[in-house]
């Protein structure tokens, strides 16, 4: 899968969910709990399901690498959740636009390296992702994460 990288823009949304939230662990955590929650109210999914898990985690991981890269003193990060037919788009926005994650997850870090390896979570759950920035003074990674149930 490649990422969608640059000025390319999801599909457009049926239903949108846009909240500030502190660029800390808790705000993180917090992005976290609110992405599932919106998702299990706009599809009546169980919050336990594949589809709320894998938001989950790659909400986790957006919003853990907007305050480990992205964080400015006094400014916060932006957590925006779009449904989309067969999917959902998670976006967080964070005030440095110069830290851009790399093109690909393999890039990200070395194979020793123990950390790093959260965009190739974000690569397994997610059809597409990429990084936009819509102007001089942040950017929004964003994944879009389907609603399909795997089957084994």
């Amino acid at each position: 899968m490649e990422p969608r990288i640059g000025t390319v823009e999801p599909p457009t949304p049926t239903s949108q969910f846009t909240i500030r939230l502190s660029s800390t662990r808790r705000g993180a955590r917090l992005a976290r709990q609110l992405a599932v929650q919106q998702l299990t109210e706009w599809t009546g999914l169980p919050d336990d399901s594949d589809a709320a898990q894998a938001v989950a985690l790659v909400t986790a991981e957006l919003a853990s690498n907007a305050i480990t890269h992205g964080r400015l003193p006094g400014r916060d990060l932006r957590l925006t959740l779009l449904l989309l037919p067969d999917a959902v788009c998670i976006e967080v926005t964070d005030p440095r636009p110069e830290n851009r994650p790399p093109h690909s997850a393999i890039e990200s870090e070395p194979t020793d390296a123990t950390t790093g390896r959260g965009l190739l979570l974000v690569e397994a759950y997610a059809d597409h992702w990429g990084c936009t920035a819509r102007d001089a003074y942040t950017k929004a990674v964003w994944a879009e994460v389907p609603l399909r149930t795997t089957t084994s």
